[in-house]
C-alpha cells in the first residue's frame, strides 16, 4: 500500500499506538482522519500531523460510529480504516466489576462489530480494514479477562471478515505484544520483549504494505505466544498455570 495521498481513517487515534499511527502516516504523507473520545488530545495530535482532520467519536455511544460514517459515505472512498480503541483494566475474576467490564465490552466487542459493518461501505475498492486484536486473545491467561476475553472475540471476527469482505476490501488484524502505552501501565508485572508504540506503528505499516491476513510483534514474542496456543491443553494451561 502506497501511504502517500491515502485517505485514512484512524479510530483510537488520541494514544498510544493510534497516535504513533498518526504521526508515522502523517510523514509519509498521507491525509488522516482521526478519532477517539478525547476531543482535545486529537487537536493536540493534529497539530502534529499536516492537514489531518479532527472527528471525536464514542464507540460505545449506540448511533455514533453511524452518524459519522453516513458523513464520510458523501466523500471520497478511503483507502484504510484503521480501529485502534479499546479498554483495558488487568485483574482477577472475583475481583471484575460489572459495570467497568459491560463498558470493556461495550467499546472492544461491539464497538468492532459495528466497525466491521459500517465500514467497509466507505472503503475503496481493495482498500483495507485494520482491526486490533492482542496475543492477549490468543489464549486466556489468569488475570487478563475481560479484556484477554474481548480481543479473542476480535481476532475471531477478523478472521470471518478476510472471508466475507474479499475480494472487495482486505481485513488486516493486528496482534501486538506488549506496548508501552498508558492501558499497559496498569500492569503488576514484568512484560517480556516490551516495545514503544512508535516502534509499534512502523511494524503496522510494514505489514500493511505486504500482503497478508496477520500483522503480530514483536515476534521474538509472538511467535513463542503462538506456539503456546497450538500445544494440547494438558501442556498449555500447565504453562500457563504457572502464570497465576
Amino acid at each position: 500500500m502506497e501511504f502517500a495521498g491515502s485517505r485514512i481513517w484512524i479510530i483510537g487515534a488520541s494514544a498510544g499506538i493510534g497516535a504513533a499511527l498518526a504521526r508515522a502516516l502523517a510523514g509519509r504523507g498521507a491525509q488522516l482522519i482521526l478519532s477517539a473520545r478525547d476531543g482535545d488530545a486529537l487537536a493536540s495530535l493534529a497539530a502534529d500531523c499536516a492537514g489531518a482532520r479532527v472527528e471525536p467519536l464514542d464507540l460505545a455511544q449506540p448511533g455514533a460510529l453511524a452518524a459519522l460514517t453516513a458523513r464520510l459515505a458523501e466523500e471520497t472512498p478511503l483507502d484504510a480504516v484503521i480501529c485502534t480503541a479499546a479498554l483495558y483494566e488487568p485483574g482477577r475474576v472475583e475481583d471484575i466489576d460489572p459495570v467497568q467490564v459491560e463498558e470493556i465490552v461495550r467499546v472492544n466487542v461491539l464497538g468492532a462489530f459495528d466497525v466491521a459493518r459500517l465500514c467497509p461501505a466507505i472503503l475503496r475498492d481493495g482498500g483495507q480494514l485494520v482491526l486490533f486484536g492482542s496475543v492477549a486473545g490468543y489464549l486466556g491467561l489468569p488475570g487478563g479477562q475481560p479484556y484477554s476475553a474481548t480481543k479473542a472475540a476480535v481476532n475471531n471476527l477478523a478472521e470471518t471478515l478476510v472471508v466475507e469482505l474479499a475480494p472487495r476490501v482486505h481485513v488486516r488484524l493486528v496482534c501486538p505484544g506488549f506496548v508501552r502505552t498508558r492501558l499497559t501501565e496498569k500492569n503488576r508485572f514484568a512484560m517480556p520483549a516490551i516495545i514503544t508504540p512508535d516502534e509499534a506503528a512502523e511494524a503496522v505499516l510494514r505489514g500493511m504494505g505486504r500482503h497478508g491476513f496477520e500483522i503480530h510483534f514483536p515476534r521474538r514474542f509472538t511467535l513463542a505466544m503462538k506456539l503456546l496456543r497450538i500445544l494440547p491443553y494438558g501442556l498449555s494451561l500447565r504453562l500457563t498455570r504457572r502464570l497465576g
